[in-house]
């Protein structure tokens, strides 16, 4: 008798376990590869408006914070003019270093250069709140619309026009999930015709 209610209890215990196994099974959400999905090959450059933070170690007086002029420059102090415009911040670390050693301020110079702020960008259009906004990483169309209060009703969610950054002309661009903004870029959303 005792050994058939444990098997009665196993038995029970087992139908639970499937039951809550049973409840579990909705539709998964899908699964990435951990990867961005935004386009490759869009590494950040430097240029005007953008604020840098550097650090020399050991030479509290060549850091800073600096804020890179309209002409792609900025200035440091006994340094000078560094080209920072059209540059990754690697490059504009390199850059440091070559100068300090060139100079002769520093033997073997270790900078360290981060990005304090980034250059804005501009959404205008049929969305609700147009305007300049803080560029970040891994900016979408889709995540520059939702910043600026979304789609008006009026707004054709297909298209968008881009004036990238230095380009003469806009572009007209099919709005997916992956389509990049760059910092500096202008986001034009039209009306749809119907």
């Amino acid at each position: 008798m005792a050994l058939k209610n444990i098997a009665g209890l196993k038995l029970a215990a087992l139908s639970a376990l499937l039951w809550l196994c049973g409840c579990a099974t909705e539709p998964a959400l899908p699964q990435g590869n951990g990867s961005y999905s935004v386009e490759t090959g869009h590494e950040y450059k430097l240029g005007p408006g953008d604020k840098v933070r550097v650090t020399v170690f050991g030479e509290d007086a060549l850091s800073g914070e600096f804020l890179v002029a309209n002409n792609g420059s900025v200035s440091l102090p006994l340094v000078g003019q560094i080209r920072a415009g059209g540059v990754t911040l690697t490059s504009f670390e390199t850059a440091i270093q070559e100068q300090l050693t060139a100079s002769g301020i520093s033997r073997a110079p270790r900078v360290s250069a981060d990005m304090v702020e980034y250059r804005p960008y501009y959404i205008l259009g049929e969305v609700n709140k147009p305007g300049q906004y803080t560029y970040s990483i891994g900016l979408t169309v889709t995540k520059a619309v939702a910043t600026a209060g979304g789609f008006t009703y009026r707004a054709d969610n297909k298209v968008v026009y881009i004036t990238r950054e230095g380009a003469p002309n806009e572009a007209p661009v099919q709005v997916t999930a992956a389509t990049w903004i760059g910092p500096g870029d202008t986001i034009r959303i039209g009306e749809r015709m119907f």
